[in-house]
């Protein structure tokens, strides 16, 4: 029997998929860089001092929050802040995330390197351009994980993509003396070595749903093709959206019943350490890290807590550690999150150092 006559179409019509998915997740990125990420970002850069935040979690601050609301209305209206400041994220990693689901599970081709280090570079490559934070890279990873990515390339794009982006690089060394700017960027890029130690490879799942194998005619291969699509946007908006609203609702009840004052008090390894905790759990939106750790230079907050914030604030959070222990175990997101909080520390601790 000749078999090659009967795989040629389904090979075509793989290939023929495989184009449209990649086309749909190109056009969705370059309309959210293009038209709101990177204008965004470059509005920020270019406020230079001037740089400030509206919310307690957020830059913008749909609802107003005073502290003479009761607590639980303040709670309410820092996690609606939160949420409305994460849309434009969310708009572009959940379709995105679809695509790349819909695209991988066309190739039975590994979608991981046999080197750890070529995993780990090139996630970290992948994910300096790609302009979201932790948070809104989440959709991205799992939809990359449930496709059989690697663990160590999906986690790595996630550690670079708010760690290393270009534009917030560049906010870091504008804002603050070099000592503090370079930090950031260590602590991230430490994290990113020890990622070997602290994440397995798992094996590849590919649960990702296919388009089925249908012959001509073309309309009902891209009827198909939408379906498969809007199967894979609710399973990944099913899987995202708990963790979302309980990263909302986490994120504000912390920064909302935690006293303000305590980051002027005299400086403790104990303050650093509650610092380097609370900033690794946090859920900030991109940036944010930068503009925070800003705003409280500026205040005159002293520099150890400074340090420690700027380094621990947005390169994981509470949200992508429960997401990624949802898909990998809870070992993961401990290891994790107990390794950025250590550097934050250390970060912090080296700046209580004379002359530093």
């Amino acid at each position: 029997m000749n078999t090659s006559a009967v795989s040629s179409p389904v090979r075509r019509q793989k290939t023929l998929e495989l184009a449209i998915a990649a086309i749909l997740a190109l056009s969705i990125a370059s309309i959210f860089w293009s038209a709101q990420r990177y204008p965004a970002l470059l509005k920020k850069l270019h406020a230079g001092n001037t740089l400030s935040i509206k919310g307690a979690l957020s830059f913008d601050a749909l609802l107003k929050v005073t502290p003479e609301m009761p607590a639980p209305e303040r709670v309410a209206r820092t996690a609606t802040n939160w949420l409305w400041t994460n849309r434009f994220g969310m708009y572009f990693a959940l379709p995105f995330g679809a695509a790349m689901m819909t695209m991988l599970a066309q190739t039975n081709r590994p979608k991981r390197f046999q080197s750890t280090a070529a995993n780990i570079v090139c996630g970290s490559l992948a994910g300096m351009p790609v302009g979201v934070c932790t948070n809104c890279a989440t959709p991205i990873a799992q939809s990359l994980l449930v496709s059989g990515a690697s663990t160590r390339l999906t986690i790595a794009a996630m550690i670079s993509s708010p760690s290393f982006n270009p534009v917030v690089v560049a906010m870091a060394f504008v804002l603050f003396p070099w000592r503090l700017a370079v930090a950031r960027i260590v602590v991230p890029a430490l994290l990113l070595l020890l990622l070997p130690l602290l994440v397995k490879e798992s094996t590849a799942k590919g649960l990702g749903m296919s388009v089925e194998d249908l012959p001509d005619p073309a309309g009902e291969r891209a009827l198909s093709f939408a379906k498969t699509f809007l199967r894979n946007l609710l399973r990944l908006t099913l899987l995202t959206l708990p963790w979302m609203l309980l990263a909302a609702l986490l994120g504000a009840i912390a920064v909302e019943m935690i006293p303000a004052y305590g980051t002027h008090l005299p400086v403790s390894v104990l303050g650093i350490v509650a610092l380097a905790i609370l900033g690794t759990l946090l859920p900030v939106p991109m940036a944010f890290d930068v503009a925070l750790a800003w705003v409280l230079y500026r205040a005159g907050v002293p520099v150890p807590y400074v340090a420690t914030l700027l380094c621990t604030l947005g390169v994981v959070s509470v949200y992508s550690l429960f997401a990624l222990g949802q898909q990998l175990g809870r070992s993961v997101p401990l290891k994790l999150a107990g390794t950025v909080a250590a550097l934050g520390t250390a970060a912090g601790l080296l700046m209580m150092l004379p002359g530093a």
